[in-house]
């Protein structure tokens, strides 16, 4: 960096510096160690990769973020929840060399005291965080003032997440209409989404190696009827599914037949697939009438996790099974149903004495009595 510091006519002094691609800038000091402070730390941002242009400083939190997300490679659901996000961010026309940690902070509070749940506060901090750092990393930003701000407890997994019963799901898939069985079975006996399911065609099924091939999911999107894409996270994979749900599907197409010139297992609109509002409605009514009321569709893909679990599924075949991004996401999400130490623990000594001394359980319950 080329700096110098020079007294003017009129006794004041001029500090003045090029920065790397040339761009010339200066400041008017009464003293000189004024004008030798400023350019030191300039020096010290440019050294420590803090430095900040001040013209790129100048650029509103908004307007930085609709030139860096045209550069993204995104899906539509990943770009229309970061645009609501900086939209509903308070400080979304604050320039980024003017933000501070307390304009996050306030805005952490306004969303609680709006009732926002904790899961979306976190998740629209999260969204808005990663437009501060891509700054960060432009140099438009020194700083990432959202670093270290409290946010408002999530609920534990083990207690915000409702798992139904074995009971719960025989009366759901009793209870629905015949075209409709399709959408419990394969979201409670292969962990589908919804888009998922939408877009299940015949030829995905494979009936002789006993799989699903999930490779499309159907969104609806505003502005647009539906579309029609890759699972969430590019998440494509095969699932090995039971006997009992290829025999389910199999009598759906004998008997309910399928749709479209795509074979849609789910009767759609227009020879296309069927709309998720569509199942939505049909969920809700199906949800009612039984009056589980409030079991989701969702909440059977986590009846489907937590049965693989069970059964002694490690988490990488959980993983995959659910076409989770990273074992991470697995892992942060049904940690609470994998046994401990003090379970695997109970059961081994459990073992242990039935083959040493083969006392029945039903014993101990019963010698007291």
């Amino acid at each position: 960096m080329m700096a110098s510091i020079q007294k003017r006519p009129n006794g004041s002094w001029r500090a003045r510096y090029r920065d790397d691609e040339g761009k010339e800038h200066a400041r008017h000091f009464d003293r000189k160690i004024d004008g030798q402070r400023w350019l030191d730390g300039v020096t010290a941002g440019m050294v420590t990769g803090t430095y900040v242009s001040p013209a790129a400083g100048k650029v509103t939190l908004t307007a930085f973020y609709l030139i860096w997300a045209e550069r993204q490679v995104w899906e539509t659901g990943t770009r229309r929840a970061m645009d609501l996000s900086v939209r509903s961010c308070s400080f979304e026309g604050v320039e980024l060399r003017a933000l501070k940690r307390s304009h996050v902070e306030s805005w952490i509070k306004a969303m609680s005291a709006a009732g926002l749940a904790p899961l979306t506060i976190h998740g629209r901090v999260r969204n808005v965080r990663s437009v501060l750092r891509a700054a960060v990393r432009d140099r438009a930003l020194s700083v990432d003032p959202s670093e270290g701000v409290s946010l408002p407890r999530k609920r534990r997994a083990d207690m915000a997440m409702d798992i139904p019963t074995p009971e719960d799901v025989r009366r759901l898939y009793d209870g629905a209409e015949d075209w409709f069985r399709p959408v419990v079975a394969l979201a409670a006996f292969a962990g589908l989404r919804l888009g998922e399911v939408n877009g299940l065609q015949l030829a995905d099924i494979n009936f002789l190696p006993r799989t699903i091939s999930v490779l499309r999911q159907v969104q609806r999107t505003p502005g647009m009827a539906i579309e029609i894409r890759s699972p969430k996270y590019g998440s494509e994979r095969v699932i090995p599914v039971a006997d009992s749900l290829l025999l389910i599907l199999s009598a759906h197409v004998e008997n309910v037949g399928v749709y479209g010139d795509d074979n849609w297992i789910l009767p759609g609109r227009d020879g296309g697939p069927i709309w998720p509002r569509t199942i939505a409605y049909h969920w809700d009514r199906l949800t009612a009438r039984l009056d589980l009321n409030g079991v989701r569709l969702h909440d059977l893909r986590h009846f489907y996790a937590s049965g693989l679990i069970a059964s002694g599924c490690d988490v990488v075949t959980v993983q995959r099974a659910l076409g989770h991004r990273s074992a991470s996401v697995t892992l942060n999400t049904y940690s609470h149903l994998w046994p401990n130490a003090d379970d695997r623990t109970r059961s081994a000594s459990q073992s242990l004495m039935d083959g040493a001394l083969a006392i029945p359980a039903d014993s101990l319950r019963t010698a007291g009595a």
